[in-house]
């Protein structure tokens, strides 16, 4: 049964960087399109971003453009998400996930497999 786990957080002062990591247990990441997302205390879940089975990524939301960016190994059987620039607002619990079959959606209703995630705190 596919398990994903992520790792990587941490606690990071504000303008540093860390690069968050997505592996999977009993299965290959290389055939499935794979999110990431991220909630916050009282906030509702929100896409960061998407990389499918080829490589395509969709673009993160405005609040993170220019500064996060996802990529995948399949050598590895890895997908990262390297965060830059951090700010107070980016602390959340980093979660990535399966998309559906059809490809990158925004909706995280429509993901699965979620892993248990990874506390991202940026905090001086």
């Amino acid at each position: 049964q596919l398990q994903l786990v992520e790792s990587g957080g941490g606690l990071v002062q504000p303008g540093g960087s860390l690069r968050l990591t997505c592996t999977a247990s009993g299965s290959t990441l290389r055939n499935y399109h794979i999110g990431w997302f991220r909630q916050a205390p009282g906030k509702e879940r929100e896409g960061v971003a998407c990389i499918s089975r080829s490589g395509g990524t969709t673009k993160p939301p405005d609040s993170m453009k220019g500064r996060f960016t996802i990529s995948r190994d399949n050598a590895k059987n890895t997908v990262f998400l390297q965060m830059n620039s951090l700010k107070p607002e980016d602390a959340a619990v980093y979660y990535c996930a399966i998309g559906p079959h059809w490809g990158c959606s925004p909706r995280p209703t429509d993901f699965g497999s979620w892993g248990q995630g990874t506390q991202v705190t940026v905090s001086s």
